[in-house]
């Protein structure tokens, strides 16, 4: 088989979903993979004429087209739990990625978009995108350019805090106790001379983390990290549990922080308890808001006349 008997894009190159079973075939045949690596081999595996393996986009010379939509396709197999990434930058094939390829089957975009993890994903887009959206506040039309920048801006951050959460659930119990606490670090709840640690694992009574407010811990603030599936909601009784908790403890302030969400009776439950509750899709827009667990890729400066300067 020649590149040209794949489905070919714009260019007159193989597009993202046809180079898919090439990202799934190398994986198998290795422990694991930088990203680069993997994209430079699926390139170099179609044996393309030398013009066309080159070939850039005009506005971005720095990766070639074929490279870009391999990339392209490690991401979306990545979406949809095909490969995993256990290290920052280092892809391998997961399980069922694994037993995807032995089948045999045609794997192309509408498999992939309808893989478990990538359903999830997209869910969880659309929950932010509707969350987003009760917000919204007209913009006057000169601001128009703007707005606009600020929707990509708000599509791309909400994917990014989208792959956070699927990171976060993949991570051990302890990283999750560790992380929300260092989050309402950094949210100001431990105030200047504050403290703030996480439980001991044999001796926590339902406690996970513990921010005393001020030096002499006279206002404290109870924490509990649930790392939940996507479709396991904390219920009714874990809501109780942390209450019988707080009182053992003598304290009245709490927050409950989950990777899920919440059924009705538990947010019932946390509002006549004055429990804080803070779900999946909270916990990453509230990481991004404060950086924790991300880092700033890009800004970009955009400027106005300086009126005061011309009525000098």
């Amino acid at each position: 088989m020649t590149y040209q008997d794949l489905k070919l894009g714009e260019h007159g190159l193989p597009t993202w979903d046809a180079l898919a079973p090439s990202v799934l075939k190398l994986a198998s045949q290795r422990g694991e993979w930088r990203g680069r690596e993997l994209r430079v081999a699926v390139a170099d595996s179609l044996k393309l004429p030398n013009d066309l393996r080159e070939m850039t986009y005009s506005s971005h010379k720095s990766i070639t087209i074929i490279e870009d939509r391999a990339g392209w396709a490690i991401s979306e197999l990545k979406t949809g739990g095909l490969l995993k990434r256990k290290r920052r930058g280092y892809y391998q094939i997961s399980s069922s990625g694994r037993e995807l390829l032995s089948a045999g089957h045609l794997i192309d975009q509408n498999v992939i978009h309808n893989q478990p993890l990538y359903l999830q994903h997209k869910k969880e887009l659309n929950e932010r995108k509707k969350r987003g959206n009760e917000s919204k506040v007209t913009v006057p039309k000169t601001a128009l350019v703007l707005e606009q920048l600020a929707e990509q801006s708000q599509a791309y951050n909400a994917e990014v805090a989208t792959d956070l959460l699927q990171r976060i659930r993949e991570a051990d119990p302890t990283f999750f106790e560790n992380l929300v606490v260092k989050l309402l670090v950094a949210m100001g709840y431990k105030g200047p001379n504050g403290s703030a640690w996480v439980t001991q694992k044999t001796n926590d009574g339902g406690i996970d983390g513990v921010i005393n407010q001020d030096a002499l811990g006279t206002n404290t603030v109870y924490v509990q990290a649930k790392r939940y599936g996507e479709d396991n909601r904390v219920q009714r009784p874990v809501i109780d549990s942390f209450y019988g908790a707080l009182k053992r403890n003598h304290a009245d302030r709490g927050v409950l922080i989950t990777t899920s969400g919440f059924s009705s009776a538990a947010l019932k439950a946390a509002k006549e308890f004055s429990i804080v509750l803070i779900d999946g899709i909270q916990l990453t827009d509230l990481m991004l808001e404060y950086h924790v667990g991300v880092q700033v890729k890009q800004q970009f400066e955009f400027f106005e006349i300086d009126e005061d300067f011309f009525d000098d």
